[in-house]
């Protein structure tokens, strides 16, 4: 669906079949820039048609430049390394980890968002990795039914902030590699470069909405806040891994206190059993307070959306959980546009009554002994994570 807002037209893109379509061909018609950073690069079916589209357009004389996460991507497979070094794509690795790995908090601090500028005329934002959406990267399977997640193209005065973050990056992590070759030079050139100031438009109908840890410390819990806290009517929010701090609980309580209908789209099929039991342990205080929530089970749930009031609508990358609140880099885009968040809860809606199971508060009151215990187990662990982060949540 595409929609048109003052100077932006927005289109609502559904899983990898939309995403990579479009990436694909705004690719194939680029003729000055492609800027791409995503957590995970899988080269496996759909995700190898963006491999070679970035290859065609380095081929073609374009600047290309990709970013993957050290740890949901790692290292590139040897033939597509290859292949990029060749066609003149230009790629970093942020932040391999270190023989410590994850041993060390600092290694939490990852590259989770889903980027992409082309022309500076067309971006692309949303929670979808360049995965193919049948893949189980887990097992190395199939999955039964697609992924479910979104990301939003979108052309107008945005785009320009979404190359600046992304040259930003570019440049500190070049610099970081002209230190590590002891040019010092080339890094101080790198560093002016990453030094310009990023200023993001907190006003308007689009906003890129950051999370780091240098000058955007909270920025995406604040607006999801603030959107909850003007919730008249209507929330429906989906995130893939959901453990929110006290203040985003409270919002969430208080806005359902107030009559406000709020739905939560949460993992049922779930890919990682220390946050969907942690996650667990919370519904008892939300739905007390009148929270519906729902666990998705027809595939595995990788959305991070919210609609309030069928105008506001955020698509991106930020989970509502410690790594992304806390830790990790993450972009969402913010829109106030009544078309687009009317059409993002119709599909969350068909989700909800196709693939989603609604949990009952009477039989999560009465789970076994054992089921509480693991929940709250799991809990625990993940409250003495973020301790050890030395962080407040």
């Amino acid at each position: 669906m595409t929609v048109e807002h003052a100077a932006h037209d927005i289109r609502l893109l559904r899983g990898g079949v939309d995403l990579f379509a479009a990436l694909v061909s705004a690719m194939d018609a680029a003729q000055r820039e492609v800027r791409l950073e995503t957590y995970i690069f899988d080269f496996s079916g759909a995700g190898a048609d963006v491999g070679h589209a970035l290859v065609r357009a380095a081929q073609r004389g374009v600047a290309v430049y990709v970013v993957v996460d050290g740890v949901g991507t790692g290292q590139l497979p040897s033939a597509w390394a290859q292949r990029f070094s060749q066609a003149g794509v230009h790629c970093h690795v942020y932040s391999p980890l270190t023989r410590f790995g994850f041993w060390m908090p600092s290694g939490w601090r990852r590259l989770h968002r889903k980027l992409c500028v082309v022309d500076q005329a067309v971006a692309f934002c949303g929670g979808i990795n360049i995965l193919d959406d049948y893949l189980d990267p887990h097992v190395q399977g199939l999955l039964d039914a697609p992924r479910l997640d979104y990301a939003v193209s979108v052309r107008g005065p945005v785009v320009r902030a979404v190359h600046d973050t992304m040259t930003q990056l570019w440049s500190r992590m070049e610099a970081v590699q002209e230190l590590r070759s002891q040019d010092i030079a080339g890094a101080l050139d790198a560093l002016r470069s990453a030094d310009q100031d990023l200023t993001l438009p907190s006003r308007g109908a689009v906003q890129l909405v950051l999370r780091d840890n240098v000058r955007h410390r909270v920025q995406i819990e604040r607006v999801y806040r603030k959107a909850l806290a003007a919730a008249r009517e209507d929330v429906v929010l989906a995130s893939a891994y959901f453990f929110p701090g006290l203040r985003l609980r409270r919002a969430l309580v208080m806005a359902a206190r107030r009559g406000v209908r709020v739905r939560l789209l949460l993992q049922g099929q779930y890919e990682y059993f220390l946050p969907y039991h942690a996650s667990r342990q919370l519904y008892g205080q939300l739905m007390a307070a009148g929270i519906e929530i729902y666990e998705y089970h027809a595939s595995y749930l990788h959305a991070k959306v919210a609609v309030v009031d069928q105008h506001w609508v955020t698509v991106g990358s930020s989970n509502l959980d410690p790594l992304s609140l806390l830790l990790a880099r993450e972009a969402n885009l913010v829109m106030r546009h009544r078309s687009l968040a009317q059409a993002l809860q119709a599909s969350l809606c068909e989700a909800i009554a196709v693939g989603a199971t609604r949990v009952d508060p009477q039989a999560y009151l009465g789970r076994a002994w054992w089921s509480r215990c693991v929940d709250w187990l799991a809990s625990a662990v993940l409250r003495f994570g973020v301790f050890l982060t030395g962080k407040r949540y």
